[in-house]
């Protein structure tokens, strides 16, 4: 038994690893260990039962918190203002929930005056560094126990029979060779089955959507309203962030929006295969970015996107808490602090199509781009433009024509190629293309 830590609050799932992590820590460390669990939309049946089945497997104190509206609108809505996309297909459904439920943890923590928290992430995947800087961000002396890189369990049919061993249910079955991860945003699979890249998911496995070839005949169409890069409304009708994301997650899901299956970089270096579906926020990506097209300026929206491969990458591994994060966060809200209007989607058999956007204060005008004559633009002063910005190509191929080069190839070559010719009468041509 080890010595050092009277109390311990442990993010608890009610699944096979932290039920195990459970029994492990009591035994282990001869602790007290306080079970929190968070609410942020993994569905009613996960949750019902988890503070019977906690106080079952030893926990002296159960927390259960509601953090749904936050958890959508401090962290799914910030995410998606940044135009976030890691990989350039993930939308970093599972990510996101890992800040907010370390910071919980760490409240809690606080409040029990407890000597270390524990997570029952592994030692080979990303949400460990997730959990771990979120908790560091927020106490930098905490003690961190992290079962999988202490125990000698290999893998899950050890801690199967651990569970067997101290009568603990276990969760997993021949029926579901995989694990999951649901919260609000999407669901996630990986593991078992999934881990053949050929090997196509089982239809059976999908549980928001349904299969894009079984979905109606007839598209769907949705007008979602934005407030300064927040949406706020469904059809017109205003709704919370969570409620308005639960709407969209079931609209999704019945046209087989949001699906995907992808072979992604960890942080930790190795690739994973995940299978996700991400109905709702697949639907609101696309409609932010239809009533950004009219209300961004052009070098903002730029700016905003040259941005959002890095705030992705910061959001997957784990620095949610970190300055650099926050910092892209100041900069990212300011540029889509006019991001007001409504945009339209048809949503059919899994496909999402933009089909209409509008605002108050859009920065499109026809009468402006139209081919007719307007009052704003001078056809005429196209061509200053044009030559102003080929200034750089034109002396760039000029310079390579007099060193008897072909137009394309490199100026070094070019140079090269000058030196070994044959010099000519007239005007001599330095290799820099200047006259002597």
């Amino acid at each position: 038994m080890s010595r050092g830590v009277r109390r311990v609050v442990l993010a608890y799932s009610g699944g096979l690893d932290t039920s195990v992590i459970m029994k492990w820590l009591i035994e282990k460390y001869g602790c007290e260990v306080i079970a929190f669990s968070a609410d942020i939309g993994q569905g009613d049946v996960e949750i019902d039962g988890i503070r019977k089945k906690a106080f079952a497997t030893g926990a002296r104190r159960v927390y259960i918190k509601d953090l749904r509206e936050e958890f959508v609108r401090d962290f799914v809505f910030p995410m998606l203002r940044a135009s976030s996309v890691y990989e350039g297909a993930y939308l970093l459904g599972t990510s996101i929930a890992r800040p907010l439920i370390a910071k919980a943890q760490m409240e809690i923590a606080a409040k029990e005056k407890a000597d270390a928290v524990s997570h029952g992430s592994t030692g080979k995947g990303n949400d460990q560094v997730r959990f771990e800087l979120a908790y560091y961000s927020m106490d930098p002396h905490i003690k961190v126990i992290a079962p999988w890189r202490e125990w000698d369990m290999k893998g899950r049919a050890d801690l199967v029979e651990y569970a067997r061993k101290h009568g603990i249910p276990v969760p997993v079955t021949k029926k579901k060779p995989y694990s999951s991860d649901r919260n609000l945003f999407h669901i996630s699979f990986e593991g078992g089955i999934l881990e053949d890249p050929w090997a196509e998911a089982p239809e059976s496995m999908y549980v928001l959507s349904v299969a894009p070839e079984k979905a109606p005949n007839r598209a769907t169409y949705v007008e979602i309203g934005f407030e300064n890069g927040n949406p706020v409304s469904v059809n017109g009708r205003n709704l919370s962030p969570a409620r308005l994301l639960e709407l969209l997650n079931v609209i999704g899901g019945k046209n087989g929006v949001g699906r995907l299956d992808m072979v992604e970089n960890r942080y930790v270096g190795m690739k994973s295969r995940g299978v996700y579906e991400t109905p709702g926020g697949t639907i609101l990506h696309a409609a932010r970015r239809a009533v950004e097209s009219i209300t961004m300026d052009r070098e903002l929206l730029h700016l905003r996107d040259s941005l959002s491969q890095k705030y992705s990458t910061l959001v997957y591994n784990g620095y949610w808490f970190s300055p650099e994060r926050k910092a892209l966060q100041s900069l990212i809200d300011e540029a889509t602090s006019g991001v007001t209007g409504v945009a339209r989607v048809k949503l059919y058999k899994g496909g999402v199509m933009v089909v209409g956007r509008k605002a108050e204060q859009s920065l499109y005008h026809p009468d402006f781009a139209t081919f007719e004559e307007d009052t704003v633009y001078n056809q005429k002063d196209a061509e200053g433009f044009i030559k102003i910005n080929a200034l750089r190509l034109k002396i760039k191929t000029m310079v390579e024509k007099a060193a008897g080069a072909k137009p394309g190839r490199t100026v070094n070559k070019a140079r090269k190629a000058a030196k070994t010719a044959p010099v000519q009468k007239g005007a001599a041509i330095s290799a820099k293309g200047g006259r002597r």
